[in-house]
């Protein structure tokens, strides 16, 4: 089964390569060395990767492998996203991501 940091990686380059800005997103707390927590400051179930069509359509993609699962605020944040025009989808592999940016169904 292939990483969903694999299928990322694999994704940002695709997009990248088809002249879309994408960038990745880390979410969530991380307890530091010093015992004090970071945390991101993204909301829950912000998607894995965003960025931008050259024409500005802004978009977002959770990544998945073949077996995962979009949690319930993932697919919120999608969803809301997707109400104001954003471009959004759950991808699999870089053929899905890009067919998620150029907006075919």
């Amino acid at each position: 089964m292939t990483t969903e940091s694999l299928i990322q990686s694999k994704i940002r380059v695709a997009l990248s390569q088809a002249g879309h800005k994408v960038f990745r997103a880390n979410v969530g707390k991380v307890r530091m060395a010093d015992g004090r927590f970071f945390d991101t400051g993204l909301p829950k179930g912000f998607s894995d990767l965003f960025g931008f069509r050259k024409d500005g359509q802004i978009f977002f993609i959770e990544v998945k492998n073949e077996t995962g699962r979009v949690r319930p605020e993932q697919k919120l944040f999608l969803e809301t996203m997707k109400g104001f025009g954003a471009l959004v989808g759950v991808a699999r592999s870089p053929e899905e991501a890009l067919r998620i940016v150029r907006d075919e169904k």
